[in-house]
């Protein structure tokens, strides 16, 4: 009996103690209460119905040991704690430190929060820090997104998960985002990625190494090594927008678009795509190369690009200052219109198109493609069409002038020409020893021309011709021009580098430096969007709690060596029932 008159005494006085200092755990309610130290020294063995509490810190279990020298406590069956509205964490086993606020929790432990609930084996959580931190495989259920890692944290004020090793995300609409180290933000639903990385979204499919995506809305920004699939199609840059709910994405700088079923790809410095809409519109040194069946590319550039259509019809359109490049041929014109479908080309708005040696200019330039070959059919000139050719042993030019003009091609080269209505002609003829015979100049309703190498090889006029071959001494200079002549040699293209102009080529330069000092800043981690964190005040704060939290979360749980789980005992001595 004394025995059990010393147990009572001890545990009222240990109760009236800690009602007097709210920094020791206080316990609230056990069923039955008992000491024994040769089992279990300096320990309170507490069982039935344990309801402690610390600092607004509730507790509940089966059964518990309080060590009052460490104010500690272990709780063992049915462990409840509860902070505030803030979290509560249910397990099967948890130890709590009263002197740090450090929690552990071990046995399906199920963490829930306002917005989220965790399941995993092992749990630490820093009261006092408002971090929670686990290294076991974890399972996160946020407003139906299921998140997933083997180690992460949890800032409580910040409402921010840190997730590391195997990360995967699932969300309600079916988006799937995996990496080794991602931030989520459960409230707004944001995530930000670093390292490899990948989001995969109904047949869309992205991959960065630095970038934050909206998991409610499925948007996303990418800043590094970024590039997505859209079908068929790999959309890359040193910057990406992505928009779901719209089809739409759109890159910046170094824009890399990669057409695999037209064989074409598309270059630039921005570009925006519409992926319902079968469209992309790209500027900034926008360029557009088609690979042919032949192995040789064609190549469109422009200030601006669109291309629209399905695959196998789709349409491109070059504008303000097109050009276009092909091994055996080159063009400008204000604009020029292509069309998969049918194989047409269109060039409007003083056009210039140069043929080996042959400049062929109008108001308007039409160019047919065979569509099982790929190389080029056939052209019309449409109004004051010239055909022109720089004499290759004099200083004169071979002119061809007509309403209209139809040709043909040969192995992408002109084979054919001919002339309609109001032809006109001057040639300069030689003999075998490449002496000049004569000038030949004339009129006439139809010149037909044909072609050898490149090079002039008979003319051939029908329907009331009028020619004469006049000497070269015979024959004034201001004579040996056609009407409305235009030599725009100085204007042709010769390699893919004179695509561009010398203005964007000098953009270029300047731009350069600026485009990579932002792509080096991509190293560093995305700074969080404005709609993530409202304010930027707000953002240093969060910054540099972070820090201050990374520096003080230990890799073990502090504990004393004598608080390590134990077995559950049952009491060898009396116990006495606490009044009620």
């Amino acid at each position: 009996m004394r025995a059990i008159h010393y147990s009572v005494i001890f545990i009222l006085f240990t109760l009236l103690s800690f009602s007097q200092d709210k920094k020791k755990i206080i316990i609230h309610h056990a069923d039955y209460s008992d000491i024994n130290q040769q089992v279990l020294p300096d320990a309170v063995i507490l069982t039935g119905n344990i309801s402690a509490e610390h600092d607004g810190l509730n507790m509940t279990c089966n059964k518990a040991y309080y060590f009052e020298k460490e104010n500690y406590l272990k709780l063992f069956g049915n462990v409840h704690i509860v902070q505030g509205d803030t979290l509560t964490m249910n397990s099967k086993y948890a130890e709590y430190n009263g002197a740090n606020g450090f929690a552990y929790a071990q046995g399906d432990v199920l963490l829930t929060s306002p917005d989220s609930t965790m399941e995993t084996d092992t749990l630490k959580y820093d009261r006092f820090q408002n971090l929670v931190f686990y290294d076991s495989h974890a399972v996160i259920n946020n407003k139906g997104n299921i998140l997933e890692s083997q180690r992460g944290k949890y800032f409580t004020e910040e409402k921010k998960f840190q997730f590391f090793t195997a990360v995967t995300i699932t969300s309600e609409q079916g988006t799937v985002v995996k990496s080794n180290h991602l931030d989520f933000y459960e409230v707004p639903e944001h995530a930000y990625v670093y390292g490899p990385s990948t989001v995969t979204n109904k047949g869309d499919y992205i991959y960065t190494e630095n970038g934050f995506y909206d998991v409610k809305s499925d948007i996303g920004k990418m800043v590094k090594n970024s590039y997505i699939w859209y079908d068929q199609r790999k959309i890359a840059g040193d910057s990406i927008y992505y928009a779901k709910q719209k089809d739409y994405a759109s890159a910046t700088n170094n824009v890399v678009i990669t057409d695999t079923i037209n064989k074409a790809k598309i270059t630039g410095h921005y570009a925006e795509l519409y992926k319902a809409q079968d469209s992309m519109y790209v500027t900034k040194k926008a360029l557009v190369s088609m690979k042919s069946k032949e192995g040789d590319s064609v190549y469109m550039h422009a200030p601006r690009i669109l291309l629209t259509g399905k695959d196998k019809e789709r349409v491109i359109r070059a504008y303000k200052d097109a050009r276009i490049f092909r091994d055996s041929m080159s063009g400008k014109a204000d604009s020029i219109h292509w069309s998969e479908k049918i194989g047409l080309t269109q060039m409007i708005g003083k056009p210039v198109l140069w043929n080996g040696d042959t400049q062929l200019t109008g108001r308007l330039i039409h160019m047919l493609s065979n569509m099982q070959t790929e190389q080029m059919d056939s052209i019309k000139v449409i109004d004051n069409a010239f055909a022109i050719q720089k004499d290759s042993i004099g200083t004169g030019y071979n002119q061809l002038k007509g309403v209209n003009l139809y040709g043909k091609f040969k192995e992408n080269k002109l084979s054919e020409l001919d002339l309609i209505k109001n032809a006109e002609i001057i040639y300069y003829m030689y003999n075998d020893k490449n002496e000049l015979v004569g000038i030949d100049k004339g009129i006439c309703s139809h010149i037909n021309v044909t072609f050898d190498d490149g090079k002039i090889a008979t003319a051939t006029k029908f329907v009331a011709p009028s020619s004469d071959l006049y000497p070269d001494a015979l024959l004034p200079k201001n004579a040996r021009l056609l009407r409305d002549f235009l030599w725009r040699g100085d204007e042709k293209i010769n390699s893919l580098d004179d695509i561009f102009t010398d203005e964007e080529l000098l953009n270029e330069k300047k731009t350069e430096k600026e485009r990579d000092d932002k792509k080096a800043g991509f190293d560093k981690p995305l700074e969080l969007q404005p709609e993530t964190m409202p304010t930027s005040s707000s953002q240093t704060k969060d910054k540099k709690v972070e820090k201050k939290k990374e520096e003080r979360v230990p890799t073990p749980l502090q504990i004393q060596n004598n608080t390590a789980p134990v077995k559950q005992l049952q009491p060898k001595a009396q116990v006495q029932k606490i009044t009620k």
